[in-house]
């Protein structure tokens, strides 16, 4: 059956000039600000223009936009290599190209039978998978597109991404031990604490995840944490937050390892947020090694399990 599988992600701007409209867009979300129009885009507008100067400052550091792009799209070719012809792999960024109407057209000229759409969030949430098939759902309506679509929500303990994932982690935990015994962050993309209270289930799959992945690396003293990044805005956050345990730990100088377990591809939280400023941080501190765990990218056994989510029915 011909079928489009649609690949999808936050998105982050291409160059600098990108970095504020991707910041209105994201803050437009009624995801993410649940205020009612027009107080949610007088808000958007606001708050895209005072954050504009520092998150210029951030892709600055990383070349002028984000490498988010470029991964999906090596994803996306990773896994139509894998999938072969009666699939057509597509990429759709929830806040910067290609958009949902992109992404349509390309779609609508390929005719397919069938659609699956495929988050690039192992962890569901309101604020990422939801928020984007609420958009997919409401313009396909406006389009009149009524294609038979099936829609993957999560896979936070999927065989093969929690294998992909410990496999990057026993290889740096190798490393880290030479120098001294490790401590793993496994650091997830904070998100609202009231969400989680209201019934999003992102916490519980980021647990599952770590649960997952601990049993499967099989070390026997291992000692690690969940925690969470990227805080933005006056709400209080789930926690502890993964700089405040990079406080602790470093201040004990331990050696820490840090894997990005909400992340598959590389952008500006891992290589900023973790490369750059928390390893500043941990070595200020008196940290004895920092290690980050790479995202599991193009690693063949994270193409494996979109591939074999995609092959379910």
């Amino acid at each position: 059956m011909k079928t489009a599988v649609v690949l999808y992600n936050l998105g982050g701007p291409c160059c600098m000039q990108g970095v504020k409209p991707f910041l209105f867009n994201l803050f437009n979300d009624p995801a993410i600000i649940s205020a009612p129009n027009p107080i949610r885009l007088m808000l958007a507008k606001f708050i895209s223009w005072r954050r504009n100067p520092k998150a210029s400052d951030i892709y600055r550091q990383i070349g002028g936009g984000s490498p988010i792009l470029p991964e999906t799209y090596a994803q996306a070719a990773a896994l139509q290599k894998e999938l072969g012809g009666n699939y057509k792999v597509f990429t759709y960024m929830r806040y910067s190209y290609p958009l949902i109407n992109d992404v349509l057209d390309e779609i609508e000229l390929y005719n397919p039978k069938k659609i699956i759409l495929l988050p690039l969030y192992p962890q569901y949430s309101t604020t990422t998978t939801e928020s984007s098939i609420k958009e997919w759902q409401e313009e396909t309506a406006k389009r009149g597109i009524n294609i038979p679509t099936k829609n993957i929500l999560s896979y936070e303990d999927h065989e093969n991404f929690i294998q992909a994932y410990t496999n990057l982690l026993a290889k740096t935990y190798g490393q880290a031990e030479k120098v001294g015994k490790p401590v793993v962050l496994f650091s997830a993309h904070g998100i609202p604490l009231n969400r989680v209270t209201s019934g999003d289930p992102y916490e519980k799959h980021v647990n599952a995840s770590v649960k997952s992945i601990v049993e499967k690396l099989g070390i026997k003293d291992l000692e690690y944490n969940v925690c969470y990044q990227s805080k933005v805005g006056p709400l209080k956050w789930l926690e502890p937050s993964t700089e405040n345990l990079i406080h602790k730990y470093s201040a004990q100088g331990r050696v820490l390892i840090v894997l990005p377990i909400s992340f598959v591809s590389e952008h500006s939280e891992t290589l900023v947020e973790l490369d750059i400023q928390y390893k500043e941080l941990a070595t200020s501190l008196g940290a004895k090694a920092y290690f980050r765990v790479p995202t599991v990218s193009v690693h063949p056994l994270y193409i494996d399990c979109l591939k074999s989510l995609v092959m379910e029915d």
